[in-house]
C-alpha cells in the first residue's frame, strides 16, 4: 500500500511487537510501521477495533504505541532510532506494556 519515493537515509533496525523491522533515518515510528506492512498501531478500548495512523501530524491519536516501555506515545511524532522497541497497544494501556 505504501511505497518509498526514493532510497534515502541510513538503514535503522527496530523491533515492533518483538519482530525486527527496517526503517530509514528521518522516518517516524508510524511511517516505519506502515512501510513494513503493519496494518495497525493500536486497538480501541471498547470494541477492540484496529486503528492505523490517520493524520500523521499529531492530531488524531490513532497511532498511539508503547515506545521503549513508555505507553501512549504518538508514533507519527517520534523519529526512529537504532534499537528502539515498539509495541502496539491493545485496548486501554496495560500496566507494564
Amino acid at each position: 500500500m505504501f511505497k518509498r519515493l526514493g532510497d534515502t537515509g541510513t538503514a535503522v533496525s527496530l523491533t515492533v511487537d518483538g519482530k525486527p523491522i527496517r526503517a530509514r533515518t528521518g522516518d517516524t515510528v508510524a511511517i516505519a510501521m506502515l512501510a513494513a506492512g503493519l496494518d495497525h498501531c493500536r486497538t480501541t478500548p471498547v470494541t477492540g477495533a484496529a486503528r492505523a495512523p490517520y493524520c500523521l501530524m499529531g492530531v488524531c491519536f490513532d497511532c498511539l504505541v508503547t515506545i521503549d516501555g513508555v505507553g501512549s506515545r504518538q508514533g507519527c511524532l517520534v523519529p526512529v532510532r537504532e534499537g528502539m522497541t515498539v509495541e502496539t497497544q491493545l485496548g486501554k494501556r496495560e500496566a507494564g506494556r
